[in-house]
């Protein structure tokens, strides 16, 4: 197998710092603690605020856990899962396009959302979504640059067909 040019996974500090939901759990595990420290007598019931987010936290850590992303040469290899393991991989020359959504709180937190469509059975049901990716402009701009170059040594081009209705 290639040498993985970049391996990444959606990053979970990267959605608690980029996300209204992330910036909500945080405020939920704050209020927990300090309405506990504020009203003693509902202390154990608002620090259920704090184990909640602590919850959300954990969970979305396992989601991010289970897939791992790796650019190498000529493929985009997905892999996912933590008990069950599945290896999808998407040929680069394949590939038609490749998105970039952030927001305005994305932004600040250097991160995005890259978004992978391409001709290739993996991406058969719908687009490959990357979420919550660290260093989402470089790394889009390098698989950009990998599919260019996967094209040119394969001598592939992309002809985009439309359907014209004559009626």
């Amino acid at each position: 197998m290639e040498t993985p040019l970049d391996s990444f996974r959606s990053s979970t500090l990267g959605w608690l710092r980029g996300t209204i939901a992330g910036w909500g759990t945080i405020l939920l595990a704050i209020a927990g603690v300090a309405g506990a420290a504020l009203v003693p007598e509902w202390g154990i019931y608002l620090l259920g605020l704090t184990a909640l987010a602590l919850l959300i936290l954990l969970v979305k850590w396992i989601q991010n856990l289970a897939a791992t992303f790796e650019v190498t040469p000529e493929r985009l290899v997905i892999r996912r899962g933590i008990i069950f393991k599945s290896i999808d991989e998407i040929e680069l020359y394949r590939v038609k396009d490749v998105r970039l959504d952030f927001t305005l709180i994305n932004q600040w937190a250097g991160i995005g959302t890259i978004t992978v469509s391409s001709s290739d059975e993996t991406t058969r049901a719908g687009d490959l979504i990357l979420p919550h990716v660290e260093n989402a402009r470089g790394r889009r701009e390098e698989l950009r640059r990998l599919v260019d170059t996967a094209r040119q040594q394969r001598r592939v081009r992309e002809i985009d067909m439309v359907h014209e209705d004559l009626a």
